[in-house]
């Protein structure tokens, strides 16, 4: 069990499935790791991780290569769900997926394969690599609508260099054809949403068990009281469901979306309109930042930018300072939110990118 020489993360779904398959096809020597990332600690209900790990067997069963367990939940824990509480204690809505894929998948998951005589892992994200000069490249993925270099920013030049990512130049469609073809168990499993340590739970339950929120008033920009939230921490900018301020009288009859949080006042902002003033924004500043190459294209320097997932690359102007920057945007962009990453591109090539602290929008905190 010590021959493979490319370890595939199977996580149990259709993606890391077809990506063994496909090595395997191929003629690699080739080994599956089941990561276990989450323990129930009492406070969060139950977790889909014993399905998972059920479906990874059975696929490697099924393919005939062995499987490795292991719990990386200790890791998991003090590098991503520590500072996944401590931002929202900040009013922050961070995005663990970037912390996980550094810090565990392609750090500690690569480490453990290379303890096991791998050199290569592999596993389902739907990105590319390769390598011009000596120097290592993330690519977006042939299918667009399924690109996760969102979330592979944050990878370096060693990790860069271990990673297979078969399924980069396929279609979602053909994945799962390729699945079924095969007879996977997984081929029609339902892809994960969210968090991955919260699944299908009730987010506010789950987070509501580590992090007691006080009640207190949502309110318009004119400082009128609207009603009264269960916990800022429980929103984020942009938000408009969950508000119970729906069927309220007045107003221009648009629905209310969440414009601006303070942590210090315990205070909700909220306006009315998707298009609202009050969550647009053409400046961003950012920090903690991460560059595919190992540094910047230059001090400053025009590029395509990206502040949510599928979101489209948008225009933009980036100036870096030291670990830290500020993007102008060309246009205007709806509810760039504290936390979450901005992720910059040249074309297809994925530049880096860094953890999004303020913006110009009114609520924003660019002049904090």
């Amino acid at each position: 069990m010590g021959d493979a020489s490319i370890i595939v993360g199977m996580s149990g779904g259709v993606d890391s499935s077809v990506a063994a398959l496909l090595l395997q096809g191929s003629g690699e020597a080739i080994a599956g790791m089941f990561m276990q990332n989450w323990e129930e600690d009492g406070r969060g209900g139950p977790c889909r991780a014993d399905v998972d790990r059920k479906d990874a067997v059975a696929v490697c069963a099924k393919l005939g290569i062995p499987l490795y367990l292991r719990n990386f939940a200790a890791e998991y824990r003090e590098r991503v769900f520590a500072q996944f509480l401590d931002e929202y204690r900040r009013g922050r809505t961070p995005n663990p997926d970037v912390l996980c894929n550094r810090e565990i998948k392609f750090r500690t998951f690569l480490d453990h394969a290379r303890a096991l005589g791998a050199d290569r892992i592999a596993t389902g994200h739907y990105a590319r690599v390769d390598s011009i000069g000596g120097r290592w490249r993330l690519l977006r993925a042939r299918d667009g609508s399924k690109d996760q270099t969102y979330f592979l920013h944050a990878l370096g030049q060693e990790a860069l260099a271990a990673a297979c990512f078969p399924l980069g130049g396929l279609l979602k469609g053909e994945v799962r054809g390729m699945a079924r073809k095969a007879g996977l168990a997984t081929h029609a499993k339902k892809d994960s949403t969210g968090i991955c340590f919260i699944g299908e739970r009730d987010f506010r339950s789950f987070l509501g068990g580590y992090l007691p929120a006080r009640a207190g008033p949502i309110r318009t920009p004119d400082g009128v009281t609207l009603g009264e939230h269960p916990g800022v921490f429980y929103f984020t900018l942009g938000q408009r469901n969950g508000l119970g301020i729906g069927g309220r009288r007045g107003g221009d009859g648009q629905p209310w979306y969440v414009v601006g949080k303070d942590i210090t006042t315990n205070v909700l902002h909220v306006a009315q309109g998707n298009a609202s003033r009050w969550l647009h924004s053409r400046r961003l500043a950012a920090s903690g930042l991460s560059w595919i190459a190992g540094g910047p294209p230059a001090a400053a320097f025009r590029c395509l930018a990206m502040t949510r997932y599928r979101q489209a690359p948008q225009p933009c102007r980036v100036e870096v300072a030291g670990d830290a920057c500020v993007v102008a945007f060309d246009e205007p962009q709806r509810a760039v939110t504290p936390g979450q990453s901005v992720v910059f591109y040249e074309g297809e090539v994925c530049l880096g990118g860094g953890a999004i602290d303020r913006c110009d929008a009114p609520y924003g905190g660019w002049d904090a």
